[in-house]
C-alpha cells in the first residue's frame, strides 16, 4: 500500500516543541511518509535557530522557506505571511503531499493554511478552537474554517470548533502534543544539566541550587506599541526580588523590537546580578528546567499548557492568554511591577501546584498519526450550518 505523504510546516520555535512527538509518530507509522518543511523564524539564528534542534533530533527536512521580513511590526507580519503563501505554494507543488498539517495560531501559519486550501490539499490543524487576547485568536479561528481535520487540545476547544460549524466527524480532542514530552520528563526531579555550559547565553550566572525563576514574555500584537513599557515592568520586578532568574528571548512578533530593546537597555543601565538570558533551548531540556523551577513568569502559552500538567506555578502577565483554558497553577496580573512582585512572593510561599490534565495525558502524537493515516482524504466542507 502506498504511504500517505504528510507535509508538516514548522514556522517558529514553539511550533516544533508542540509537534515533535507528532513528527516522530508519523515517521514510525507504517502508512505515513513525513515531509517536514521548516520556515519563517524557525530558520533564523536571532530567534534560536530551531532548525538546528530539528536536525539534531534526526528529522530530515524536505524544504526550507525563508520568508521573514525584518521589522517586527504589523506591516512586516502581513508581508511575511504573503511571502509565505508564495513560497509554500511552490513547495507544495513540488512535494505533492496528501495532507498538510499546520500548527496553532502564529501569523505565519496562516500562509500554510491559505496555500494548502487554494491548492485543494486536505488541511489538518493542530490546536484550533482556543481563545486568547490578541491577533492569534483571529488567525486560529480563520484556520479552523480553512481546515478539513481538527486536532484540538481540550474539550472547550472542541466545543468552539463545533460551534464554528465544523463536521463533528472530523473534530478530535487529541490533547496537546507538547504534553507528550512533559509526561516523559515529569519524573526528573533535579536539574540534570548545566544550562550555562550547554546553551551559553549572556548575563550573570546566578547559583541555581536553591531555586530559580524562568521568564518568558512576548509582545502582544494588539498592544505592540507598549511592548517596551510592558517588559520594563517585569524587569523592575525581577530586579527588585533579586532571585536567580533564567530569561528567554521573545518570539518574532510585532513589538518584538520594543521588547528586545527594553531588555538590552535595562541590562546596560542596571548591573543585574541575578539574571541570565537565553535565545532558545531543546524542548526536553526546557521542560526539565521548567519542572524544577520555582515558577514561570510572563505570558507564554507554556505556562497554560505544560506548566498545568507539571504543576509549575505561573504568574501570567497581561492579556496575551486571556480566556484560555487553564489549571489552578496560574495567577493573572497586570503589567505592573508591584503586582508581579507580589504574585511571585505568593508562589515562593506556596510551592508546587496540583497537576492538571486539561490539555491531555501524553498520548497525542500517536493519536494524531493514526488519524492522519485513516481519515478519508477530502478538501471540502460537508456540513451545513
Amino acid at each position: 500500500m502506498q504511504k500517505r505523504k504528510i507535509a508538516v510546516v514548522i514556522t517558529a520555535r514553539p511550533s516544533y516543541s508542540r509537534v515533535k512527538t507528532v513528527l516522530a509518530a508519523i515517521e514510525e507509522h507504517s502508512g505515513l511518509e513525513l515531509q517536514l518543511i521548516v520556515a519563517a523564524s524557525a530558520l533564523l539564528e536571532r530567534y534560536g535557530s530551531a532548525v538546528n534542534y530539528i536536525e539534531k533530533d534526526g528529522f530530515t527536512i524536505a524544504a526550507k522557506v525563508f520568508n521573514v521580513l525584518e521589522g517586527e511590526n504589523l506591516t512586516a507580519a502581513a508581508k511575511t505571511t504573503g511571502i509565505g503563501i508564495l513560497e509554500l505554494s511552490t513547495v507544495f507543488d513540488n512535494l505533492k503531499p496528501d495532507i498538510v498539517v499546520t500548527v496553532a495560531d502564529r501569523f505565519e501559519t496562516m500562509a500554510t493554511a491559505i496555500a494548502a486550501s487554494y491548492m485543494n490539499i486536505p488541511l489538518a490543524h493542530i490546536q484550533g478552537g482556543e481563545v486568547t487576547g490578541n491577533i492569534d485568536e483571529k488567525v486560529r479561528h480563520a484556520i479552523t474554517k480553512l481546515a478539513d481535520y481538527h486536532f484540538v487540545a481540550s474539550e472547550n476547544a472542541k466545543y468552539r470548533v463545533l460551534k464554528l460549524g465544523e463536521n463533528p466527524d472530523f473534530v478530535f480532542n487529541t490533547g496537546c502534543p507538547s504534553i507528550d514530552i512533559a509526561s516523559e520528563i515529569k519524573k526528573i526531579k533535579i536539574l540534570n544539566f548545566n544550562p550555562y555550559q550547554k546553551y551559553g547565553g549572556v548575563g550573570a550566572q546566578p547559583d541555581l541550587e536553591n531555586g530559580y525563576l524562568i521568564v518568558m514574555q512576548h509582545p502582544v500584537t494588539t498592544e505592540y506599541q507598549d511592548s517596551r513599557k510592558h517588559i520594563e515592568e517585569t524587569l523592575e520586578a525581577i530586579k527588585g526580588l533579586n532571585l536567580p532568574t533564567l530569561w528567554f528571548w521573545p518570539n518574532v512578533d510585532a513589538g518584538a523590537d520594543g521588547t528586545s530593546t527594553g531588555i538590552r537597555s535595562f541590562r546596560e543601565k542596571n548591573k543585574i546580578k541575578n539574571v541570565h538570558f537565553f535565545k532558545n533551548m531543546e524542548g526536553s531540556d526546557f521542560l526539565v528546567l521548567l519542572n524544577n523551577a520555582i515558577g514561570l513568569i510572563g505570558n507564554s502559552s507554556v505556562g497554560i499548557r505544560e506548566c498545568a500538567y507539571l504543576g509549575v506555578p505561573v504568574v501570567n502577565i497581561g492579556s496575551r492568554q486571556n480566556r484560555r483554558d487553564r489549571g489552578g497553577n496560574v495567577t493573572d496580573v497586570a503589567y505592573d511591577k508591584n503586582e508581579i512582585s507580589s504574585a511571585i512572593k505568593v508562589i515562593l510561599k506556596n510551592g508546587k501546584c496540583t497537576p492538571s490534565s486539561i490539555y491531555g495525558g501524553g498520548k497525542s502524537g500517536n493519536t494524531i498519526a493514526d488519524l492522519l493515516a485513516t481519515l478519508p482524504l477530502q478538501f471540502h466542507k460537508t456540513i451545513s450550518y
